[in-house]
């Protein structure tokens, strides 16, 4: 629960840090033809959230609600 974390991430943050940290890895590893790979995007997102959580950055309640970034 969000209330045993010494620190919680917000939707907005999670989605800042991963747009600016996480998403230029996926265009330059899967998108050199210049097509959005849309899976590689979201199966990307869904691997750093569960890391997220199991490093108790985010609660279990985020990780299963959170939805996938406009940008994906």
């Amino acid at each position: 629960m969000s209330e045993r974390l010494r620190t919680v991430i917000t939707f907005d943050q999670a989605c800042e840090m991963f747009r600016e940290d996480i998403l230029p890895l996926v265009v330059q590893t899967y998108e050199l033809d210049g097509f959005r790979d849309g899976p590689a995007r979201c199966e990307t997102w869904c691997n750093w959230t569960d890391s997220l959580c199991k490093d108790g950055q985010i609660s279990d309640w985020q990780y299963m609600n959170w939805t996938y970034p406009d940008y994906l």
